[in-house]
């Protein structure tokens, strides 16, 4: 066969170039055409924190977009969540993260404390919510606020940063987050690794605005809750700030440190130490590394008092988990009595 020399029109160069502009135009602009803001009215790793992103594996496992273990299977958004039920109490706002206009919306759902069981919330499990449309196929969703507190309704058009609402306790939650959900054209996507390949530990782009993505660098654990108080910590105690609250003295009958941290992994070695005003260790609890992933473990320390009373001076514990023999996480506290 002999192959003749053939000759390309030069309009139909241009045209074809000027398709591969506009193809990669778009490519890189579908990205730009949201930029996110905070949703919520807190400051994340200060008064409150990421307990959850989305789950990037399609398989049965599960990993979030750094390849960690802050995820779990299918799970389709980021949470925010804030560090007590005492805090949620108090009010932590819900952002539109964009500007738009509210597609959808739910309230009077009730809040509830401990994990509710799914058929108690079926068809509800993203509880009081908001669904705002963005320009170019753009979609946030916001669900677990809290019941009566949604300021806004199907048809409102919103500014990025406006109050929605507030966190809550609603639908299928156990502990008070906001779960945050983007999409685009329907399908869910990673707010911050749009466009990643799969299993790329880092890849794509993020879509939140420049001015936050500090504030959003990914922490892999974290300190919840931490402080002093005058006997054992329990959970119930640490929700509802009552740890916080008390007062220690010399009087005080024991003397205890405690730490609520998320985002432990199998084989991290916890260790708690108080020491007293002299330097001395007063108390230690070394705890045996990790069998298993841990989304949340709360560790403490302490002493009963004296016969003669605690002496008076600072007080300094140290929390730190280990990992192959480094300090990955460190929490430091000091109570002067």
């Amino acid at each position: 066969m002999i192959f003749r020399p053939f000759t390309i029109c030069p309009g139909f160069v241009r045209a074809v170039l000027a398709l591969a502009a506009a193809i990669g135009f778009a490519c890189s602009a579908r990205a730009e055409n949201i930029e996110l803001g905070l949703p919520v009215g807190c400051e994340i790793g200060q008064t409150c924190y990421i307990q959850n992103y989305v789950d990037d594996d399609p398989s049965q496992s599960s990993r979030d977009y750094k390849c960690g273990t802050l995820t779990y299977d299918r799970h389709n958004g980021t949470d925010f969540r804030v560090p007590s039920l005492a805090a949620q109490r108090s009010g932590v706002d819900v952002l539109a993260s964009a500007s738009g206009r509210v597609l959808r919306a739910r309230d009077g759902v009730p809040d509830a404390v401990g994990k509710p069981a799914r058929e108690a919330v079926r068809d509800v499990e993203c509880g009081n919510g908001i669904v705002i449309e963005h320009p170019g196929g753009w979609e946030t969703q916001y669900c677990h606020m809290a019941n009566g507190s949604l300021a806004v309704k199907p048809g409102d058009d919103v500014a990025r940063g406006q109050r929605l609402g507030r966190i809550g306790l609603s639908g299928l939650t156990e502990y008070p987050h906001l779960h945050f959900t983007v999409r685009y054209r329907g399908a869910m996507v990673d707010p911050f690794a749009y466009g990643a390949a799969p299993g790329s530990c880092g890849g794509g782009e993020s879509l939140w605005q420049p001015a936050f993505r500090a504030q959003l660098a990914y922490q892999d654990r974290a300190v919840l809750n931490a402080g002093f108080m005058s006997g054992p910590p329990t959970m119930e105690l640490i929700e509802e700030a009552r740890a916080d609250e008390q007062s220690l003295s010399a009087n005080s009958p024991a003397l205890v440190a405690f730490v609520r941290a998320i985002g432990l992994k199998a084989g991290d070695v916890q260790g708690l130490v108080i020491k007293d005003p002299q330097g001395q260790v007063l108390a230690e609890n070394r705890a045996a590394p990790l069998q298993s992933n841990k989304a949340q473990y709360m560790l403490f320390a302490g002493k009963k008092r004296p016969p003669n009373g605690w002496d008076h001076g600072t007080y300094k514990a140290t929390y730190t988990v280990e990992r192959d023999g480094k300090v990955v996480l460190e929490k430091r506290l000091e109570l002067a009595l």
